[in-house]
Formats: structure tokens, C-alpha cells, sequence
């Protein structure tokens, strides 16, 4: 009985040891060419994503729309998505770590990303591209240029273009991709500009007056006459006086309208209104919203239902 056992378990480990044999001579090609290249799922697995850093909020919408369905590109907004204008802004812990991932940064551009400065010089190897080139700069009395660029939809769709052109510079692969989104989206930008013309050319009243210099260019855009800027600085409430003056411009100027931002404050706004019987309405310049493709748009749409209650 012992022999017999033994025998059988002899057998046994013959075929295991066949099996493992055929085993290793099916894997060893396999692992052959693994070595060589890798299979396509372990490629892929195994291969960076392209970060893309962009600065704040409207640009991040920008590149979401070029980088559309583009594999392998992440779209990270280094000051988040309700961050408002970066007027003295602080970068935090959370925003360096997310500027650290990145190999690209996109900026506005046009002065409005100092507190970046030296950040940037500490990663000399962030490949930054910026928005505003060959974009002419409204200046204000003080020749300070104004750098709220993409609130104008003509101007916003030069950005798109220039982010395109040279995210295409710096990642050749994807490139046509990102002009082909590029195009599609400011086809849509345009569609949305002219409606905001023929819509707006038909109001009877143009004067408008604004909390913070974020308006300029989608003033000059659309045909509207900004009579005063009440706050300078957003957040900065004006003083005693300042306020009077505002008062008394606004009763001289026939005025109807006064335009707040849903970012700040607006008690400055309902004392005025309070004087001199004008209505408060918020304009949206654009600087928070939702995390959607679409929503510039869908905030340019709101802005004009709000102008046609306002002005008509």
C-alpha cells in the first residue's frame, strides 16, 4: 500500500512539474515583449497625466473647454472656483500644492496674477502661457491698465484662441485637439456676443453705475455708458464723502440702474439706491460659478436678462 502511494504521488509531481514547465514557455514570450514595450493597458497605466494649472476661475473655464475630452490632461484650478477677483490674494497651502503637480500654468495675464510672482520664479521649469497677448488694455485716469479682459466676450474668445495656439506649442501631440475645441467654443462665443448686441442695442438706457473696475471692457463691448465706479477696490466700502458725491452724481446723471456684484458686498449699493430712488441689480463679472464647460455662457446670459430688466 505505501509503494503504491508513493508511485502515485511520484505521478503526481510529474505533471505538476510538466504544467509549470508549459506555463513558463506560454509567459516567457509575454514577458519578453513586456519588457520590450509594455502591453497597451500597462502603458497606459502606467503613463503621466499632462496637469494643467490655471490660475482663476474664468480662465479655468477657458481650458476646460480647449482641453475637452483630450486623454491624459488635467485641468486643476490653483485658487479654486469661488475665489472671486484676485485683487491682494494670498496663495494657501492647498493652492501651492495643486501648482506644484502641474507642468503648465495658465494665466489672464495683463497684471492681474502678481501674487504669483514668486511662486513662479521658484519653478523654473512651469511652462506658463498667457492669455492676454496682443490684447490692447483699457487704462483709467491714473494709466493703470485694466486687466478684466475676458468680461468682454469678444476679448474672452482672443483668450481661448491664444491658449489654444500655445497649449498646442507645448503639448504638439494633443494640439489639434485643442484648436478644434478652441473653435467650437468660440463659435459658441459668438453666437452668445451677438445676441447680447442685438439685445442690448434695442434698450433705451445705456447709463449705468458700477460697484469695482471690473466692467470697462464689457462696457465698450456693448454700448453702455459706465457714469461713476462707487468702489475702486472690490470690498473697499467708500467713505462718507465718497458716498455723497456718488449721491449727488447719480440724481444729476439721471441714472437708473446701479450694478453690484454677487462676490461683495452690497450695503454701500442700498444706501445709494435708499437716496435716490435708483434699483439695485447684480451684474456677474464672472469670477466664480459652477465647475461646467458651460458656464461663462450661461452667466453672459444671465447678466443680459439682467440688463434688459435694468435698462428697458
Amino acid at each position: 500500500m505505501k509503494t503504491r502511494k508513493a508511485g502515485s504521488r511520484l505521478v503526481f509531481l510529474s505533471r505538476v512539474k510538466i504544467t509549470v514547465v508549459a506555463g513558463l514557455l506560454l509567459v516567457l514570450p509575454l514577458l519578453m515583449l513586456a519588457g520590450c514595450g509594455g502591453s497597451p493597458a500597462e502603458s497606459d497605466a502606467g503613463a503621466e497625466k499632462l496637469v494643467i494649472a490655471t490660475s482663476f476661475y474664468p480662465i479655468y473655464i477657458m481650458v476646460r473647454n480647449i482641453t475637452l475630452d483630450v486623454p491624459g490632461v488635467e485641468v486643476v484650478n490653483i485658487t479654486g472656483t469661488v475665489t472671486g477677483c484676485l485683487h491682494d490674494y494670498h496663495l494657501t497651502t492647498d493652492d501651492l500644492k495643486r501648482l506644484r503637480r502641474a507642468e503648465i500654468l495658465v494665466i489672464n495675464g495683463a497684471g492681474m496674477e502678481s501674487f504669483l510672482d514668486q511662486v513662479i520664479e521658484q519653478q523654473p521649469d512651469l511652462k506658463i502661457i498667457d492669455s492676454s497677448r496682443g490684447i490692447s488694455l483699457i487704462r483709467d485716469e491714473h494709466g493703470q491698465e485694466n486687466a478684466h479682459i475676458w468680461v468682454s466676450v469678444s476679448l474672452a474668445m482672443k483668450q481661448v484662441q491664444n491658449i489654444a495656439d500655445q497649449l498646442a506649442e507645448l503639448d504638439a501631440r494633443n494640439g489639434p485637439t485643442y484648436r478644434e475645441n478652441a473653435s467650437r467654443y468660440i463659435k459658441e462665443l459668438e453666437t452668445l456676443r451677438e445676441e447680447m448686441r442685438e439685445t442690448i442695442a434695442q434698450l433705451p438706457n445705456k447709463d449705468i453705475a458700477t460697484f469695482h473696475e471690473a466692467f470697462p471692457y464689457f462696457a465698450e463691448e456693448f454700448g453702455l455708458n459706465i457714469v461713476t465706479v462707487v468702489e475702486r477696490e472690490p470690498g473697499s466700502e467708500p467713505s462718507a464723502a465718497e458716498l455723497a458725491a456718488t449721491i449727488r452724481l447719480i440724481r444729476e446723471s439721471g441714472v437708473k440702474a446701479i450694478f453690484v456684484e454677487p462676490q461683495y458686498s452690497t450695503k454701500a449699493a442700498r444706501t445709494i439706491a435708499r437716496e435716490t430712488g435708483v434699483g439695485v441689480y447684480t451684474l456677474d463679472p464672472a469670477v466664480t460659478g459652477a465647475d461646467e464647460p458651460g458656464a461663462y455662457i450661461e452667466i453672459m446670459r444671465s447678466n443680459l436678462r439682467v440688463l434688459v430688466e435694468a435698462l428697458s
